[in-house]
């Protein structure tokens, strides 16, 4: 059975005519139905999705992403934007991390509730850790909670190579998205906010960085600014000051590593149990990314050689390629 957002997203879609969600929706429930094996049923949906009893289904408008601002020197766009798919479910974090994405979810779902108290909820939050761990995921999942398109920063349109450009950059994507309700992604953002006295920069990304203290203490927009950084020592110091949450993302421990395990092994049959020693030593110190990669490249390996079972051997010939 389907998850009941995804359950509530289908129901909504259909009762206001929205095409495009209505699709989106049944393309999870099938997703979520091929994952657990269920392949007759997929494929009845997906005839059913596809084929020839799909009726068009009126658009009123709803869905529409917006058109986002491009960079003027080379025409490309600031922010790449799509309808996020991934619910609260497929993400693992340690337990403080993860109440702290619930309680943040919490605050915008009853943001009427801390407006009627004169507070609002926390509108700027920035995440911290290692590569891999789940930072861009966790801003999807945040965005599909919220029912809201995620927009991610492209970094590389962002930074122009003429003078003062990159900060008007900068000011089209916060006029941009104080328009528009969505939850903004600033990846890679030690990019733009390193710390101001590194004598190894220049003054112009001294400029940058005292433009984005500008633009976030000034911005009062519709949308959720996250920020994503795998350095933050090198963030400048004052950049810390401007979020209202700080949230972290470590490396998983054993207990993580065997929920990622569940979760990417689901349907897989395997001889071996999630909780073997020599499982957890396997994957230990790595990130959540790591781990699916290892998991995914051991699984092609099965199909291809027609295995039955997966075994910790599959795993550690595919990790090897890692080290």
């Amino acid at each position: 059975m389907a998850n009941g957002k995804i359950l509530r997203q289908l129901i909504k879609a259909g009762a206001s005519g929205d095409s495009d969600a209505f699709r989106r929706a049944s393309e999870a429930i099938i997703q979520d139905e091929r994952q657990k094996q269920h392949h007759l049923l997929a494929n009845d949906l997906e005839q059913m999705l596809y084929g020839e009893y799909l009726k068009p289904v009126k658009q009123n408008g709803r869905g529409v992403l917006p058109v986002p601002p491009v960079d003027k020197e080379r025409g490309l766009p600031l922010l790449d934007i799509r309808q996020a798919q991934r619910p609260l479910e497929e993400m693992v974090l340690p337990e403080s991390s993860n109440a702290a994405i619930e309680e943040l979810l919490e605050e915008h779902r009853r943001a009427d509730v801390l407006r009627s108290f004169g507070m609002k909820p926390s509108g700027k939050v920035i995440f911290h850790g290692p590569p891999g761990c789940g930072k861009t995921l966790a801003a999807e999942v945040i965005a599909f909670e919220l029912d809201l398109p995620l927009a991610i920063v492209r970094l590389d349109a962002l930074v122009s190579s003429f003078l003062g450009e990159t900060a008007a950059n900068l000011r089209k994507v916060f006029d941009f998205i104080a328009e528009y309700p969505m939850v903004a992604l600033f990846d890679e953002f030690d990019a733009i906010g390193k710390e101001r006295s590194d004598t190894g920069e220049h003054g112009e990304l001294r400029r940058v960085v005292n433009a984005v203290l500008q633009m976030m203490d000034a911005y009062q927009g519709k949308s959720l600014i996250l920020a994503a950084t795998n350095h933050e020592q090198i963030l400048d110091s004052a950049i810390w000051r401007r979020f209202d949450e700080t949230i972290d993302f470590p490396l998983p421990n054993a207990e993580q590593i065997k929920q990622i395990l569940s979760l990417k092994l689901r349907g897989v049959r395997r001889q071996f149990e999630l909780d073997d020693k020599p499982l957890l030593e396997l994957f230990s110190k790595r990130s959540g990314a790591d781990i699916e990669r290892i998991v995914r490249r051991a699984v092609k390996r099965m199909i291809l050689r027609s295995q039955e079972f997966l075994t910790v051997k599959d795993l550690k010939q595919a990790a090897s390629r890692e080290d």
